[in-house]
């Protein structure tokens, strides 16, 4: 079995990052997260129409959270809801 990236979380439904490649995930999420609110701003900023912008801006959210997902679902220990122990 290849190398986990993601353990299953001890209490509750989730995974929490176990090696260094794990680890680079979550960052590049945050940093994609990070460019994703600053391009935001700027458009506004520019006169952008808010809505669409605050759209596409949940758009992005909702890739970068699937993307997550699906390398958690690639990656981890399949997912339960574990009560500790």
């Amino acid at each position: 079995m290849a190398k986990l990236w993601f353990k299953a979380k001890r209490y509750g439904w989730g995974w929490t990052p176990v090696t260094i490649e794990g680890w680079l995930v979550i960052a590049g999420f945050v940093v994609l997260l990070v460019v994703g609110v600053l391009v935001l701003s700027h458009e506004v900023r520019a006169g952008a129409d808010r809505s669409v912008a605050i759209l596409l801006f949940g758009l992005w959210v909702a890739l970068l959270i699937g993307g997550l997902a699906a390398i958690g679902y690639a990656k981890g220990e399949p997912p339960r809801w574990p009560w500790g122990g």
